[in-house]
């Protein structure tokens, strides 16, 4: 395993870290206790040291088979979740991001977590009307003062562009933020990349391996079930679309040896502003495949200059 710093915090990040949406029930499977237990183990003993999570995947469900997993390792784990909403069922959830209601939040997760403190604590996924929420930076830096929230970070939305926040990060405290990025989704490697080089701020690129089409295992009669994020919230033309290109890809980019699951985690770290990838993983197996997409040499033409 190779590790980053996170911008200019003092945590030193593997690479490839664990994405746990999935473990919130929302991406067609409901997970046991030691299932979770066995792909955190299997992850640890290959290196990684970042796990993603989130107030929202489940209501703290996430939070908690983590919390559990990792209870008396805490000193082998940087852990990340989010804040700003409320979970109600599978695929509904409010947003809350007013500081009485955050500062509630942050207990919440820290109980499911049972750990002490947060080391990277982001807003989730909000406009910016709720990033300027009066008093919520306020609040924040005020349970970092007492020891409850290591670093803050921003996870921006997939439908927007991030600008004013990743702009305001260094402004409200934020050492990182989060964003989606993968071969499919490039959007970012403009000015928000930009941004985090210039400011020195370290970047998650999550959905790294385009929720699982970039393994390359789906074709256009794959279909989702309702139960599942991609069936639940994904249109056809996308799903199509999306197909289309991986097959390309895999066609003219990947090397006919190598995962191509693999190949796209490593594309990704290619590129100089990219700290970590956070794919979500349903299995051990799954976990060992990403965790070695860390010694998987490549160059990416148009970014050939590799932060190691």
């Amino acid at each position: 395993m190779k590790y980053r710093r996170l911008g200019r915090t003092d945590l030193r990040v593997s690479v490839v870290g664990v994405g746990t949406w999935q473990f919130g029930g929302e991406w067609g499977k409901d997970f046991e206790q030691d299932e979770v237990d066995a792909i955190l183990k299997t992850a640890s003993d290959l290196g990684i040291n970042l796990i993603d999570t989130a107030e929202c995947y489940g209501d703290h469900l996430s939070e908690e088979f983590v919390g559990r997993a990792i209870q008396g390792q805490r000193d082998q784990w940087i852990v990340a979740t989010k804040f700003g909403h409320k979970f109600h069922r599978a695929f509904e959830r409010d947003d809350v991001y007013g500081p009485d209601e955050v500062r509630k939040q942050l207990e919440a997760s820290l109980k499911a977590l049972r750990i002490d403190a947060i080391d990277l604590y982001q807003f989730h996924s909000g406009t910016d009307a709720m990033f300027d929420t009066e008093g919520l930076w306020q609040m924040l830096h005020a349970q970092q003062q007492a020891g409850k929230i290591r670093h803050l970070g921003i996870s921006i939305s997939k439908s927007y562009d991030g600008v004013h926040q990743i702009d305001d990060a260094s402004a409200v405290g934020a050492s990182a933020f989060q964003v989606v990025y993968n071969r499919l989704h490039r959007k970012h490697e403009k000015h928000t990349f930009h941004v985090a080089v210039e400011q020195d701020l370290g970047v998650l690129a999550r959905v790294p391996l385009a929720s699982g089409f970039l393994s390359g295992k789906f074709s256009k009669d794959t279909q989702f079930d309702k139960s599942d994020v991609r069936g639940a919230w994904m249109k056809e033309s996308e799903r199509l679309e999306m197909v289309e290109q991986v097959e390309r890809i895999k066609a003219e980019e990947v090397p006919p040896d190598v995962p191509m699951a693999q190949w796209a985690l490593a594309w990704a770290l290619q590129h100089p502003a990219v700290t970590c990838v956070i794919p979500g993983c349903k299995n051990v197996e799954q976990a060992r495949s990403n965790a070695l997409a860390a010694d998987l040499d490549m160059v990416r033409a148009d970014h050939p200059q590799v932060v190691k």
